[in-house]
């Protein structure tokens, strides 16, 4: 189910979309995320490069978590939102309520990444799709958000063509 967002959350998650779409253009995965404090200020940002470093677990959701321990207090992790152009995968999920970061307003749910994958006949990753809750279930989760789940279907479909699939 799609969720009433603010404009401010609109802006957070148009730069997620845009952060996906240059980890694409780099060669990775189509995955970006922004980490904002309390007041909507975007204190750091992120994009996939697992190819780029030659590391799977360089996602962008956990060099976030990894930011945010070395930079923020718990009462500032706490009152922080992550934006995300996917729900985070259970690495990542775990490092969010490690970090004890706050809420998680994602383009697309964990659901549908895993519903595109099957229906383009891709086999599922390496790790079980969960929703975020499963995993870390203290935090807000707003997922998925239209219009920006279409644009991030269009991302992967992107990627899946560049990958020749």
């Amino acid at each position: 189910m799609s969720a009433q967002i603010s404009r401010m959350d609109e802006g957070h998650l148009r730069r997620c979309v845009d952060l996906a779409t240059q980890a694409l253009e780099n060669g990775d995965d189509p995955f970006g995320s922004v980490l904002v404090d309390a007041d909507g200020t975007t204190l750091a940002e992120a994009l996939n490069r697992e190819r780029t470093d030659h590391d799977p677990t360089a996602h962008p959701e956990l060099a976030l978590a990894k930011w945010a321990i070395a930079h923020l207090t718990p009462q500032q992790r706490a009152s922080s939102t992550v934006y995300t152009s996917g729900e985070h995968c259970p690495m990542c999920a775990a490092a969010h309520g490690w970090a004890g970061l706050g809420r998680v307003v994602a383009a697309a749910s964990a659901e549908q990444l895993a519903g595109w994958r099957a229906s383009w006949g891709l086999p599922p990753g390496p790790v079980k799709a969960l929703p975020l809750t499963d995993v870390a279930p203290d935090v807000v989760v707003i997922a998925p958000v239209a219009p920006f789940d279409a644009q991030m279907r269009e991302v992967h479909r992107r990627a899946l063509a560049r990958a020749g699939g």
